[in-house]
């Protein structure tokens, strides 16, 4: 085996042999029957080889045909470095009989996700990144799992973005009479910030130490120098690291928008629920996770998850386009019942809510109280905007776990279309 030359054919280059002893631990960690110092004298070739812009050729074919190729890459989720096969009809395959034949073998927990996964809240501290010398060969906890998989897990910097949006209560709208100032960006910010104050990244190492939401603490490094200086004492086995919390009109692969100021680029790609199936516009909520770049020196912005929001003055999240379109219905909902007397609270739940039957999480949940009689009641809303055969199965499933926290009420989109969402729930809560 060689290394050549990224982006060549492996023919007619220069070609650096691996020693025979690496080429076998290289073998080894690939199928998962290596031992330590062979994963980590695989992940350090891997290593080395991103840094040089170098591929990694294959010897199991003869002649002078081009090689079968491996790319050395980076597991953001996993933490961890592996080789990816290209294939592909320009590109040969591996002999049969290769041990580079199949996919690498991988000892990390992988999970499925389906939509009837449960979504809870992230264990531990409010940290990603893991200290250099143990993200070699540690497995990942249960919510970072291998993201080779086509139905990825919810990566943990979403769910911590979640929780940080449940503490600071901007998923949560009060009722008209109870808003006592006009929503804004400025409001919501504050809020997060508020809330980083409560939650810790390391023991002692408070969030709101590490936090910031405006990109010039990145572009003037102001970030990196308090990293740097916060580094000195942060404690053993958890790795230096910051957060921020931006809002962006829209992401492009590892790029985040900024308004007034320079877009943010990303060593990995953004990641976002908006995907091809489900394409949602921003504006964006956009956590971003700033640590030691694990192939140059100092610090830089690693990780991003782009949450879409209902708007820059509501960080209120959303899963779909339709579920915005919803979401503007009830703003709406809410405006009538407190002119009829009733005053409208609505939540959009982050994390799954447990029952006898088992977890679910509505769209949305409305708490309604009567200023005339008192009278309060709940409303479980559930957006309908798919029809797949998947989706509605999964409704299925948690719909009648749904009843179990309140009456359901089903919006469709030909209910939106038609302007009558508001009927729908002044009709459901009968106040």
């Amino acid at each position: 085996m060689w290394l050549i030359d990224r982006d060549t054919n492996g023919v007619g280059g220069r070609r650096i042999p691996l020693p025979p002893p690496l080429r076998e631990a290289l073998v080894r960690w690939y199928i998962g029957e290596g031992s330590r110092g062979d994963e980590e004298a695989g992940i350090t070739l891997v290593q080395n080889a991103r840094i040089g812009a170098k591929w990694i050729a294959c010897d199991c074919l003869t002649g002078e045909n081009p090689p079968p190729i491996l790319t050395p890459a980076f597991l953001s989720e996993a933490e961890t470095y592996y080789l990816r096969r290209l294939t592909s009809t320009k590109r040969p395959e591996h002999r049969e009989d290769c041990p580079f034949f199949r996919d690498q073998v991988t000892h990390r927990i992988t999970e499925i996700r389906s939509r009837e996964t449960p979504t809870d809240p992230p264990t531990g501290y409010f940290e990603v990144l893991r200290p250099a010398p143990e993200k070699l060969a540690q497995r990942p906890e249960e919510d970072a799992s291998d993201d080779r998989t086509r139905h990825g897990s919810v990566p943990r910097l979403a769910r911590l973005l979640w929780r940080l949006i449940d503490a600071a209560g901007t998923n949560k709208v009060a009722p008209v009479a109870h808003e006592y100032e006009t929503a804004s960006i400025k409001l919501e910010f504050e809020a997060l910030g508020r809330a980083s104050t409560k939650i810790e990244i390391a023991p002692g190492i408070e969030l709101g130490r590490a936090f910031w939401t405006h990109a010039n603490a990145l572009h003037s490094r102001r970030a990196y120098a308090m990293l740097r200086q916060l580094a000195k004492s942060w404690p053993s086995g958890h790795a230096p690291q910051g957060f921020m919390a931006l809002f962006s009109p829209h992401v492009r692969g590892h790029v985040v928008d900024v308004p007034g100021a320079e877009a943010i680029h990303v060593a990995n790609r953004v990641q976002s629920p908006s995907v091809r199936g489900n394409l949602i516009k921003g504006p964006f909520l956009v956590m971003i996770v700033a640590g030691e770049y694990p192939e140059a020196h100092g610090y830089a912005p690693l990780r991003a998850y782009a949450q879409p929001i209902f708007s820059g003055q509501r960080f209120i999240p959303v899963d779909s386009e339709f579920e915005r379109s919803v979401l503007r219905e009830l703003f709406k909902a809410r405006r009538l019942l407190d002119a009829g007397g009733v005053d409208l609270a609505i939540e959009k739940p982050v994390f799954d809510r447990l029952t006898t039957q088992g977890s679910c999480r509505p769209d949305f949940l409305l708490e309604a109280r009567s200023r005339l009689t008192g009278e309060i009641k709940q409303l479980v809303v559930e957006a309908m905007g798919f029809s797949d055969d998947d989706y509605l199965a999964s409704k299925a499933t948690t719909h009648p776990r749904m009843r179990l926290l309140g009456p359901l009420l089903t919006i469709e989109p030909t209910d939106v279309e038609k302007d009558r969402v508001g009927d729908l729930i002044a009709s459901a809560l009968d106040l």
